[in-house]
């Protein structure tokens, strides 16, 4: 019998001073843990101490590739920054392959302005394509991010996003499975 509990970390992509994506990612993770049967981590990239002159493997993060190599799904949160991805996140990704392949990942895009990472989004698939993960249909997008949350960093309008993240879950936690299946039980 297969275990039906799945681990599905957030990966925080920026990490600069003052980002609203923190905030993103943080409410995702308490409406992850709120779940039945899931569980979830914060993986925040500006903890990841990984040198800046090399790349890949040979610099790999041991912590953070245990984590990954044990996840059976990600949601990655990233701002977009003029039309990209924050440099740093490519970085850290880079230095996992073999731990990515046949998972799901859930995009999660964040901007200031009114297309909530869709472009960043859009910049990110070919990648997550390449790494071996398996990107699904619906994305969450939080457009006007500066607007969203008290100085708190609590979603000041849930209910819109609410709706949202169960969507964007429902389908995450059901390619987490049928992946999660395959890798155990289908031999290549």
């Amino acid at each position: 019998m297969l275990d039906s509990s799945l681990f599905i970390p957030t990966i925080l992509g920026t990490p600069r001073k003052g980002r609203q994506s923190e905030y993103v990612a943080r409410f995702l993770v308490e409406q992850i843990a709120a779940r039945d049967r899931l569980y979830t981590e914060l993986i925040d990239i500006k903890n990841i101490a990984i040198p800046t002159d090399d790349a890949g493997e040979s610099i790999k993060d041991p912590q953070f590739s245990a984590t990954i190599e044990r996840a059976d799904g990600l949601i990655i949160v990233v701002p977009e920054y003029n039309h990209g991805y924050p440099g740093l996140l490519k970085h850290v990704l880079d230095t996992c392959l073999k731990e990515y392949i046949h998972k799901p990942v859930g995009l999660c895009g964040v901007s200031s302005g009114s297309f909530g990472g869709t472009r960043v989004i859009q910049n990110l698939l070919p990648v997550m394509r390449e790494l071996g993960l398996v990107t699904i249909f619906y994305d969450l997008n939080f457009a006007n991010v500066q607007q969203l949350f008290d100085e708190s960093g609590n979603l000041i309008d849930k209910s819109t996003y609410i709706r949202r993240m169960e969507r964007f879950m429902d389908e995450l936690v059901w390619m987490s499975k049928v992946l999660k299946y395959g890798r155990e039980t289908v031999s290549k």
